[in-house]
């Protein structure tokens, strides 16, 4: 599958069998060949980065329901199976990718835990640091490092020459259909231990400190625009954790006070602004 035309075709044969599941005419014991090709050819057109979970769309990025539709189908209409992985013997409705086709556009993935579900898109030059996890309905861009104990969650999109340190979650959002993943766009870099969930944006080109936390929850100061953000990092910014009065320090039980964790965001090239500096920033 390589074009619009196709992409459509698959689009209503995965609304199709989306509207018979949902009115219970259709189940894992019911579905036969014609359904199982279907779902097979979703699986393949997502790995081949024909369909996405998510796309840019006017510069926001928008959830492609359908294809969030076709990975519940994936588990709906599916039954459990043992499968084998190297010694082990696994269950699941999904087997892993077919890691052949790696090697063909020179991405490596080392082994002892190197795990790439179906479904998952992985480019072009990218490596892949055992253990590793990618699931299925992410996609990994051209050029990008997954380091080790990585995870990357379903339906997750990671743009091109992204780096992931070393034990980095980029959490997943499959359900529901209409919320947008976590989206890494490129150039990213993200030190190791950190954490993006429940649909964040980091925007390209950020380089962002070890072990900081991304969630739409926790406020991102943006030194650069002097504004306060939620959900998103804006394009080539140098982001670090720091820690804010929170208002329950006033309560009898919190001696000295309370702090809540935040996200600062300086310019990409601002090394220099010293720890008092930022904190009188803060404050401000």
């Amino acid at each position: 599958m390589s074009d619009g035309a196709s992409a459509s075709a698959l689009e209503t044969d995965i609304d199709g069998l989306w509207n018979r599941y949902e009115t219970g005419e259709l189940d894992a014991a019911s579905a036969g060949e014609d359904e199982r090709a279907t779902l097979e050819a979703f699986l393949d057109a997502l790995e081949a980065g024909d369909v996405r979970a998510a796309e840019r769309v006017g510069g926001e990025w928008a959830a492609n329901e359908w294809v969030k539709r076709g990975i519940l189908l994936n588990f709906g209409l599916r039954e459990t199976a043992a499968r084998e992985y190297g010694d082990v013997t696994y269950n699941d409705v999904l087997p892993l990718a077919d890691g052949r086709a790696f090697g063909e556009r020179g991405t490596r993935n080392t082994p002892d835990g190197t795990v790439v579900r179906r479904g998952a898109r992985v480019g072009a030059d990218c490596i892949l640091m055992s253990p590793s996890f990618v699931n299925v309905g992410a996609h990994v861009g051209d050029g990008t490092l997954v380091d080790s104990c990585d995870t990357v969650g379903s339906c997750a999109q990671i743009g091109r020459n992204v780096k992931l340190g070393a034990n980095t979650l980029i959490g997943g959002v499959l359900e529901p259909v209409e919320d947008a993943p976590v989206v890494i766009e490129d150039g990213v870099s993200l030190g190791a231990g950190c954490r993006v969930t429940s649909g964040f944006v980091v925007r390209e080109n950020s380089v962002v400190g070890e072990n900081t936390l991304l969630t739409p929850r926790i406020p991102v100061y943006d030194l650069v625009e002097e504004e306060v953000l939620y959900g998103e990092l804006p394009p080539e910014r140098r982001a670090f954790t720091r820690f804010v009065e929170s208002s329950i320090g006033e309560h009898d039980l919190f001696d000295g006070g309370a702090y809540k964790p935040a996200v600062v965001a300086t310019h990409l090239e601002d090394r220099t602004l010293e720890a008092t500096e930022r904190e009188e920033v803060l404050r401000e």
